[in-house]
């Protein structure tokens, strides 16, 4: 049996998905009928239940891939295909602190809160409200909220001095956030950037230049389903092509250039002249 209030994913004859938090004694109304919770929870994963109509439901433990595609949102947002690739780039696992600033509607914020597990944290940053509510109620619907520590802040002015392992930024320009980047992170710490169109990119990697930045990289991935019939196998007719590029870095610490003094001449002013000294 599940446990009360445990986030389950029901899937209808159609494997069209509903997430729902199967309390006690609730039930969960649909067009197909009313499903009492407290069967789905003693049914448990992979078994079906009826709705008092008689329609089968199979109730599911929603993966990572299935939570990202479940948030409301009312921004775009990134997409399992990068976010994979963003998690390996920047080595994100349990126990790891990442910052991460423009969460939008919490996609990023729900597989990187997943990925670090209760010994590590997520620290992110949204300068608007709507939207860092928004974050704040996906995360709590899917429980990860306790392991994300929110910022109502622009990051115009900085970020916290977390010593973070990792830092991605999704936000307009960040070519005017470079400067404060090396405060948040420890040095050696990979980064990432999410842009839209190649004249941002083009002006976060003049940002760069000169910076404590390493091991640059720009990219996009593409990602082609394909119809899964066996009789008939080829491509679906439409496909999410590109979605935005991504470009990372490795921060380092730089070494400070020694000074070097300046040259007043020989103490002794007599062998200063040119002429030898007189035995």
């Amino acid at each position: 049996m599940l446990e009360p209030g445990q986030l389950v994913m029901l899937l209808n004859a159609k494997d069209k998905r509903y997430f729902v938090s199967a309390q006690e004694g609730q039930v969960m109304h649909t067009n197909e009928g009313i499903l009492h919770l407290d069967e789905v929870r003693a049914a448990g994963w992979g078994q079906q239940v009826l709705t008092h109509k008689g329609y089968p439901f199979t109730v599911m433990r929603p993966t990572l891939y299935d939570l990202i595609k479940s948030v409301k949102r009312r921004t775009q947002i990134i997409y399992p295909k990068e976010i994979g690739y963003i998690a390996m780039k920047l080595g994100i696992g349990p126990g790891c602190r990442i910052v991460e600033a423009g969460c939008g509607s919490g996609g990023l914020t729900t597989a990187l809160a997943w990925l670090v597990g209760d010994t590590g944290k997520v620290y992110t940053y949204e300068r608007r409200e709507e939207f860092y509510t928004l974050c704040r109620q996906n995360l709590e619907r899917i429980g990860l909220a306790h392991r994300v520590e929110q910022f109502h802040h622009d990051i115009a002015e900085g970020f916290h001095p977390h010593a973070a392992d990792a830092l991605f930024l999704d936000v307009r320009e960040p070519c005017d956030y470079i400067h404060h980047i090396p405060g948040a992170v420890v040095p050696g710490a990979p980064i990432g950037f999410l842009l839209p169109t190649t004249n941002q990119v083009q002006d976060l990697l003049k940002a760069m230049e000169g910076g404590p930045f390493r091991q640059i990289e720009v990219l996009e991935i593409f990602l082609r389903h394909y119809k899964p019939v066996p009789e008939r196998l080829r491509p679906d007719d439409r496909m999410v092509a590109h979605t935005g590029f991504l470009v990372f870095a490795r921060t380092y610490a730089q070494l400070e250039e020694p000074e070097t003094p300046d040259y007043e001449g020989p103490a002794d002013e007599d062998a200063g002249d040119g002429e030898l000294p007189e035995e």
